[in-house]
């Protein structure tokens, strides 16, 4: 990746943190932790990575990717409002009634967004099962799926890595957004996962390693990922949720906190937005 284009995707995503603050803001609920934590992740796979077409998002033989922690859409709307599926000014209607942009992403109320999340533990099956579908029609699409630190507690997971090593599924990039913290605690105070790159690795996973917050690193992570093959890839991005705004960092309350007038104000003062 050049210089220019990691610069590009660095104010792209500054943009969208304050978009985002001020959209949850509006709006008073929300989840701002993971959203902010994976800001570099979606944006650099939706601006470099994805071969996708917003005018046919079913377009044969696309890359997919899938928002498995689906709490975190926030930042997944944005990207995909800036890419062209769907007006900007929709995004005012976040989780709110009728609109086509719930709290999770809804694979039949918006276009572009490949499955419907919400129980965490489900994306990577069917993420699976998206990559064997591509491999049996012969194409070279990818599917990109975004988990969470508290959703590889889930069993389901750890089925689905089971089965994408025995069908050598190498068109399947699993991206762990490794913040530490989920909705109640730490991990090491709710349910401690361990040595998570070691469980990949003898699940049959090939495992590669990135700072989550530079789009370099990561996007380095991603090439690598796409050159191996006969096993599939997880790419552990180590990342601090709440990104970008320090009284959010690392801290499990923001993961669905309503933002206050004095914690906005605070908020767009550190990302240097108007406020």
């Amino acid at each position: 990746m050049t210089e220019e284009k990691v610069h590009e995707l660095k104010k792209l995503t500054h943009r969208f943190r304050n978009d985002l603050i001020d959209i949850l803001y509006d709006i008073q609920t929300g989840h701002p932790g993971g959203s902010l934590s994976a800001a570099e992740i979606v944006t650099t796979l939706y601006f470099d990575k994805l071969r996708v077409d917003p005018k046919n998002p079913k377009m044969e033989g696309r890359d997919r990717f899938i928002m498995s922690k689906g709490h975190a859409c926030p930042i997944l709307y944005l990207n995909m409002a800036e890419k062209g599926y769907f007006p900007k000014e929709d995004l005012k209607t976040l989780r709110q009634m009728d609109s086509h942009l719930q709290g999770h992403p809804c694979a039949h109320k918006t276009p572009g967004v490949e499955l419907s999340a919400g129980p965490l533990g489900l994306g990577l099956g069917a993420g699976l099962g998206m990559a064997l579908g591509e491999k049996m029609k012969k194409t070279d699409g990818y599917v990109y799926v975004l988990l969470g630190d508290g959703e590889v507690q889930e069993g389901g997971i750890w089925e689905a890595a089971m089965a994408a090593a025995k069908y050598k599924a190498d068109n399947l990039i699993a991206i762990l957004d490794h913040n530490g913290v989920q909705l109640d605690g730490t991990l090491e105070e709710i349910m401690c996962i361990g040595d998570i790159a070691g469980k990949f690795e003898a699940f049959g996973w090939e495992v590669l390693h990135c700072d989550g917050h530079d789009i370099a690193s990561f996007s380095s992570a991603v090439e690598e990922a796409k050159e191996t093959k006969g096993k599939p890839i997880v790419i552990i991005a180590k990342t601090v949720k709440g990104k970008g705004v320090s009284f959010m960092e690392g801290k499990n309350i923001w993961h669905g906190k309503p933002i206050s007038p004095e914690e906005y104000k605070a908020a767009k003062l550190e990302l240097g937005g108007e406020n």
